[in-house]
């Protein structure tokens, strides 16, 4: 799962970038400053930074320049800015990609995952095999004993998860945090009716269950079944 910081001090764009890129399996922290996104960046070493120019505190070319100084961290400038003599003064301080607002989700999801093709940050994640099940986390694509599974996007990011701690039992916490990203409520049943869809589509139930396994009171497991 990529890990993104998006510097961005506009609340509304912040946040939705935040949900969109939440929405298609990345990981996301924000700054609201160019201060706070350096601090960020060396805290957290994100695979990538979307950086808008325009910030309070610090111009965001700026900003790139001393990221670039000490990191090789992959760099997409989101910004309003659409003149040419901008543009270039970005790419050549180190920018992997400068896109223009407005741009929608989708477009920007292909941006970032063609600029971590090409760095290396993304490289290609290996299968994942967990008894007949197959993950293509670059593809985004499952197969159950050769078939297609159809998934909605937040179904492949839970199986992808579980795949990747295949035997171990995960908490509902930490799937809110991780494949949904916010916080636990003891009520909320966000996981529960999840892995209720997972199961229908690998044909199995809560009460003969193959390869999701409830453990009461403290998560879910993934695991091969008995003799695959």
């Amino acid at each position: 799962m990529p890990h993104i910081l998006v510097i961005e001090d506009d609340a509304e764009v912040r946040s939705a970038l935040m949900r969109g890129l939440g929405d298609r399996g990345h990981a996301a922290r924000c700054a609201a400053t160019g201060a706070a996104g350096l601090t960020e960046a060396q805290r957290h070493e994100p695979d990538l930074v979307v950086l808008d120019l325009g910030l309070p505190d610090v111009d965001g070319v700026s900003v790139l320049r001393m990221l670039r100084a000490v990191s090789r961290v992959p760099i997409l400038v989101l910004t309003a800015r659409d003149e040419e003599p901008q543009i270039v003064a970005a790419l050549n301080h180190g920018a992997d990609d400068y896109v223009v607002k407005p741009c929608g989700i989708a477009q920007l999801d292909a941006r970032i995952r063609a600029v971590l093709r090409r760095t290396g940050g993304e490289g290609q994640p290996a299968l994942l095999t967990v008894g007949g099940l197959e993950i293509d986390p670059a593809a985004r694509t499952a197969n159950l004993d050769g078939a297609a599974l159809d998934l909605a996007a937040r179904e492949f990011d839970l199986l992808r998860y579980l795949a990747e701690r295949a035997g171990q039992v995960v908490s509902k916490r930490e799937l809110l945090a991780e494949v949904w990203h916010y916080g636990y409520r003891g009520a909320d049943k966000t996981v529960d009716v999840h892995v209720s869809w997972l199961r229908r589509k690998l044909g199995e139930s809560a009460q003969a269950p193959r390869y999701l396994h409830t453990v009461r009171r403290v998560g879910v497991k993934l695991t091969a079944p008995q003799g695959s």
